[in-house]
């Protein structure tokens, strides 16, 4: 890390122009999207179809598949599918099978009143929840194989390209969402939102095309080390037949990437850093679960959504993404995950202000501009940190494992976000200041093991 501390900026700025990143960008732009349609589309759809906050709190409950996609994480690890990575490899086979069924599944929401098949409506965003979270596997394995095991300073970057990338799929796609829903509504359109969904689906098929032009690595030293693995288990059970083969298959690809972990960290430190792992954004999924709920209570309509939250706060996230890179690579990421979660604490308290104060443009503008800026840092430093602590022999099970505990903590007990609102009353301004504090815990986990960490630097 001295090393990157004795360039200048410039010359830190340079590893943005590698061409790898601009895959990794549009990964995270795939990344992304689905949580427009189950996230901001999904909770606007059902709040204007007359349900309570309480009901689409729970909705978001839908988000929890994020938090065990490590469960399956080790048969995408080992799996192919059939024609289709022979055709575009193991992980794009993968990613455009998700992508399919989530376009099938736009197609369904199309055709549904919620109102009268609610259970229908939350069953398809289940199904959307885990096609995303299962491409989410995918890509960040394809992401992270795209930098060498060692370049730490490009993996570093190519968090904050993903990142970015990310946020533009989510941002991008909730202004089109927004503004053709709006649109189709002023038109008369009673289905104006399924008739949206129609249109994301063609975003959808956008994202399949782009994904041709991202190579994919052979993974011919992964598959190798893998079967190392299994004939290890083999060995270790004393024969060899049929049923100890399948035994040792299955022990290598599910229990293996655990053992690994565990055993580059240890055992107390392994712990630490799921705790540290699965409080970190809490605060953050308490906010935005919410964020658009209260947007619409306190008087803005969709396209000042659209304009603000969305289409402002992908240009600051896309500029502060990129220079919390920056300061990542000059720093370091634990140092930078200590500064973002206190801004994240912080800039959470804007929102407070915007609740007791009423409806301000310019306090709104402020308020997004500085959350985003916290959310990008975070981001950036969070994604970096875990990619360093994976091992390539196991890329997807790993990320997936530490993502999903991270997921965890924001799907799981953000879902009583809506629950909390009520039970304060609506007191958007209690509610926000809780979510301030909710990131402390993290932070305490961190400092206990910021010097007996073992990153791939």
């Amino acid at each position: 890390m001295d090393l990157y501390k004795k360039q200048t900026l410039s010359e830190t700025f340079k590893v943005y122009f590698d061409r790898r990143m601009i895959k990794i960008l549009l990964l995270g732009a795939i990344s992304g999207f689905p949580w427009v349609i189950i996230g901001s589309s999904l909770s606007l759809w059902l709040q204007e179809e007359g349900l309570s906050r309480t009901t689409i709190g729970w909705a978001g409950l839908i988000f929890a598949v994020y938090a065990f996609n490590y469960l399956w994480a080790p048969i995408i690890d080992r799996i192919k599918i059939p024609w289709l990575s022979k055709r575009l490899g193991h992980r794009r086979g993968w990613i455009i099978s998700m992508q399919t069924l989530i376009l099938i599944c736009l197609i369904c929401w199309s055709l549904i009143n919620p109102t009268a098949n609610l259970t229908l409506v939350i069953s398809i965003g289940l199904i959307i929840a885990i096609a995303s979270a299962t491409q989410d596997i995918t890509v960040d394995a394809l992401r992270i194989e795209q930098i060498g095991e060692h370049e730490g300073k490009s993996m570093q970057a190519g968090a904050a390209m993903v990142v970015v990338g990310w946020w533009t799929g989510y941002k991008l796609g909730g202004v089109v969402a927004l503004n053709v829903a709006e649109f189709f509504q002023q038109l008369g359109f009673e289905n104006y939102w399924q008739i949206t969904f129609l249109v994301l689906g063609i975003l959808i098929i956008s994202c399949s095309i782009g994904l041709i032009f991202v190579n994919e690595p052979q993974p011919i030293e992964r598959m190798e080390s893998q079967k190392q693995t299994d004939k290890m288990i083999e060995e270790k059970l004393g024969s060899s037949n049929i049923i100890i083969k399948i035994v040792a298959w299955l022990t290598g690809t599910v229990i293996g990437p655990v053992i690994s972990f565990f055993k580059k960290n240890g055992f107390n430190i392994a712990i630490a850093i799921l705790g540290f792992v699965f409080l970190f954004k809490i605060g953050e999924a308490f906010l935005g679960r919410m964020s658009v709920i209260f947007y619409k209570e306190i008087g803005f309509t969709k396209s000042d959504i659209a304009l603000y939250s969305k289409g402002l706060g992908w240009i600051t996230t896309v500029i502060f993404t990129l220079l919390g890179g920056l300061f990542a690579i000059r720093s370091g990421v634990i140092k930078a995950m200590f500064i973002s979660g206190i801004m994240m604490a912080s800039t959470n308290l804007l929102f407070s202000l915007l609740a007791w104060s009423g409806k301000s443009e310019l306090l709104f503008a402020i308020a997004v501009i500085f959350d985003d800026m916290a959310a990008a840092f975070a981001t950036v430093a969070f994604v970096a940190f875990i990619s360093m602590l994976v091992d390539r022999t196991y890329t997807a099970t790993q990320y997936a494992l530490l993502s999903s505990i991270g997921t965890a903590g924001r799907t799981t007990l953000a879902a009583s976000s809506g629950a909390l609102v009520d039970w304060l009353n609506g007191d958007w301004g209690i509610f926000f200041i809780l979510t301030a504090i909710m990131v402390l815990p993290s932070l305490i986990f961190l400092y206990m093991i910021k010097d007996k960490l073992k990153l791939n630097d």
